[in-house]
């Protein structure tokens, strides 16, 4: 399983269509996480002030429809996150049947990303 972090606004308005973030065109991929920490760490270095409520999709690499490689961060990893850590990077538009779960991004009162909870 990865993560794919989206504006719960973005993600529902697609309607089950397959998903193509800004960066798809823009780097030629999607960009997702390892896990729950990574990812944590990527919305607190990158999508602080993104619209909420973020979501995050736990994706099933096996079911992506897209080519998946891991891929170190380029030029360093966010903060909190080892030099070591590969990142899944996903090829093509992230197709909707592989999304297991649903998870939205949970704040404390300073604006940090602290936990994600199921919502589907």
């Amino acid at each position: 399983m990865i993560y794919h972090v989206v504006p719960r606004a973005e993600w529902s308005a697609l309607s089950g269509q397959p998903y193509a973030p800004a960066s798809l065109t823009e780097e030629g991929f999607v960009h997702c996480s390892p896990d729950e920490a990574t990812t944590l760490a990527v919305v607190n270095a990158f999508y602080r002030t993104a619209p909420r409520p973020l979501l995050a999709l736990l994706l099933d690499a096996s079911r992506l429809t897209a080519r998946l490689e891991w891929e170190a961060a380029a030029p360093t990893p966010p903060p909190g996150v080892a030099e070591d850590v590969l990142f899944p990077h996903v090829f093509g538009p992230l197709n909707p049947d592989a999304v297991a779960r649903t998870l939205e991004v949970q704040w404390d009162e300073e604006g940090r990303a602290t936990g994600l909870r199921d919502v589907g």
